[in-house]
């Protein structure tokens, strides 16, 4: 086999560099760190697994200090890791033939990162239900994929270019170099972190990205890695907004600049100019099923259901089984006057997922909007038997809906479930007094 250095950059990475040691060691690879001044144990650990360890200044750029690392390799080829990452065990045995592909100068390799929960998305991208390929990360309910150049020859013309969001794909696409696919997966923890450490990264990746744009002002993907992070890190659609307009204007084919300029200006209460932008997105090729459920939401929102329908429609042949669209769908057929057939769908689907909080949304808004309110309100009541770890809101429209029809016994209960499951809350305190008065009870339900 070809030899290997696997190069990498570390700082106070303790909690991690071991497993992603570890997860190399069948490959016998030489090992190469550049240290950017860790405090920790990182040293200590990488020097354990025979690492070469070279101690360089840290200065805001991360495509330099790649570099660094590179200069110190010997390998024929390079495999790119942080601290939090590791390989999975299949990775060993079909690494030799992608480094003995003569027509390759690098790979495109899935990074597989790893979330909390099965609703939280990274970029535009939907989760996939974590398979456990790598047993250490069976703890995770989901990850995200995205691909990236992390193996390839070790070349003087190739090297690490953009000081965040650093890649050598540029340089091998300048020299003509050619880009296959790996068919192997690289597991990323650094998305799972505590808050604390995702808000020290945060910080870090504004300022590494607006020394970015600064450097390199023509870049739309510059324009376009910022406004992500202003857009989903920091709630800032209006920043957002004007990077990825400017992406845009650099880059009119970039389908995906074009979605996340709408989604910002959705956000930003811009509808019409939402479903512009999403429909350029289209245009462009990034037909996702999240281009088609935002385009969807600003049709719902300007009140032309009939085309929200066919937005919600296409997001759910995009990807099948969103329960989420599935609710947003059958209320938009609701207010277009299809209601019945809309609550027959929904009452389908949430007899196929009955544990889908979502569902049950859509069937409370559905027949609130219909003013069927008794059944809205047996509605609610189902949403609070079979769904945990509800807000003290939920608790308060169930109560409010019995109330409509003036079943006190109904709204007394949703209130005191509410007091058992959020106890000494003020707004259900308060409610319970209401009920009280307006039921001319003599006395009041127990109060937690």
């Amino acid at each position: 086999m070809s030899s290997l250095t696997v190069s990498m950059i570390v700082r106070d990475a303790e909690a991690f560099l071991r497993g992603c040691l570890q997860s190399v060691n069948a490959l016998s690879p030489e090992i190469v760190i550049a240290d950017t001044g860790s405090v920790d144990g990182s040293m200590a650990i990488a020097k354990e697994f025979g690492a070469r360890v070279i101690q360089i200044p840290w200065n805001n750029d991360f495509a330099a200090a790649r570099n660094r690392a590179l200069a110190e390799a010997t390998g024929e080829w390079i495999l790119s890791l942080d601290a939090d990452e590791q390989l999975d065990a299949t990775a060993a045995a079909r690494l030799p033939a992608l480094l003995a592909n003569k027509a390759a100068s690098g790979y495109q390799v899935t990074i597989r990162n790893y979330v909390n929960s099965v609703n939280e998305r990274i970029w535009d991208q939907a989760p996939k239900t974590n398979d456990a390929l790598l047993p250490s990360a069976a703890a995770f309910p989901a990850y995200v994929e995205h691909q990236n150049v992390r193996l390839f020859r070790r070349k003087p013309e190739i090297y690490f270019v953009g000081r965040v969001h650093e890649t050598v794909g540029p340089r091998i696409q300048a020299i003509g170099g050619q880009l296959e696919r790996a068919n192997f997966a690289i597991h990323h923890f650094g998305f799972a972190v505590d808050e604390a450490m995702k808000a020290r990264k945060n910080h870090l990746y504004r300022e590494m990205g607006r020394q970015k744009i600064g450097e390199f002002p023509e870049d739309w993907q510059a324009y376009f890695e910022l406004g992500l992070l202003e857009l989903e890190q920091y709630r800032n659609p209006v920043e957002a907004r004007t990077l990825f307009s400017r992406a845009c204007e650099l880059n009119a084919a970039s389908g995906v600049a074009w979605f996340f300029l709408g989604l910002a200006t959705f956000r930003m209460g811009y509808f019409e100019d939402a479903v512009s932008y999403l429909e350029k997105a289209e245009q462009a090729g990034h037909r996702t099923a999240l281009v088609a459920e935002t385009r969807g939401d600003a049709q719902y929102n300007l009140g032309a259901f009939a085309d929200a329908t066919v937005s919600f429609e296409a997001a759910l042949k995009r990807q099948d089984g969103s329960a989420g669209v599935v609710a947003k769908l059958c209320l938009a057929m609701a207010r277009d006057g299809k209601a019945e057939k809309g609550l027959t769908r929904l009452r389908t689907a949430m007899a196929e997922a009955p544990q889908v909080a979502e569902l049950h949304e859509g069937l409370i808004l559905v027949l609130v909007h219909l003013n069927r309110i008794e059944e809205a309100a047996r509605a609610a009541d189902e949403k609070l038997r079979v769904i945990p770890g509800l807000y003290a809101g939920d608790y308060l429209r169930c109560a409010s809906l019995w109330a409509q029809v003036r079943n006190w016994p109904k709204a007394s209960k949703a209130l005191e479930s509410g007091l058992m499951a959020h106890p000494g809350r003020a707004e259900l305190l308060q409610a319970v007094d209401e009920v009280f008065q307006a039921s001319g009870r003599q006395t009041k339900q127990p109060v937690y």
